[in-house]
């Protein structure tokens, strides 16, 4: 027997298993824990969004210093001046938001006595909105827009403009992976 014969057999190379796909919030995470600076374009985004929500978070503040009241009250007195009669579903329409959260704000508004709830006789579930005196005056004295700025900027721009936001925000919430349920929160309120 020679040394050949006595030396165990070669072992067949281990299968190779692909690297697992990290995301691109990993990625950068990891770039920016070992220290390496985000791209310039991420940090003019980042500029530009940290302008838009100071802009949002102004308005809101003077709002709220002027009158008192939060922006997404001041906006649904605004709804409910324009249009009376409406119900607590048509104010949540209005606003883009969830009913209960209309609920809130109708609660809060009338224990401030800037509204009056009234059944509707047709529908004794649902009720008919009124501003009262109250909250007419209340609304003289905020500033515009009772929206707020974002969706005032917003509505100026061409329906271009707007797809093209739209698209690339709608990659920005994938990335950020957060539940869409937020979109129907108003922003006074974040």
């Amino acid at each position: 027997m020679t040394a050949l014969d006595a030396a165990p057999a070669p072992r067949p190379p281990a299968p190779v298993t692909p690297a697992p796909r990290r995301s691109a919030v990993a990625r950068r995470r990891r770039a920016l824990a070992q220290g390496l600076p985000p791209g310039d374009a991420a940090q003019r985004v980042l500029r530009q969004f940290r302008v838009v929500f100071n802009a949002v978070k102004t308005h809101f503040r003077q709002v709220e210093k002027q009158v008192g009241l939060g922006g997404a009250q001041v906006w649904a007195l605004s709804i409910i001046q324009a249009t009376p009669d409406a119900g607590v579903r048509a104010l949540a329409a209005a606003m883009n938001i969830h009913q209960s959260t209309a609920s809130n704000l109708v609660r809060s508004l009338a224990e401030r006595e800037l509204i009056s709830v009234a059944r509707d006789p047709t529908d004794r579930r649902a009720v008919r909105l009124h501003l009262l005196p109250a909250g007419a005056e209340l609304l003289e004295r905020s500033p515009a827009p009772f929206a707020g700025v974002l969706p005032d900027a917003l509505a100026a721009l061409d329906a271009r403009t707007l797809q093209r936001i739209e698209h690339d925000l709608e990659k920005l919430i994938a990335v950020l992976q957060v539940d869409a349920d937020a979109a129907r929160t108003p922003l006074a309120e974040l």
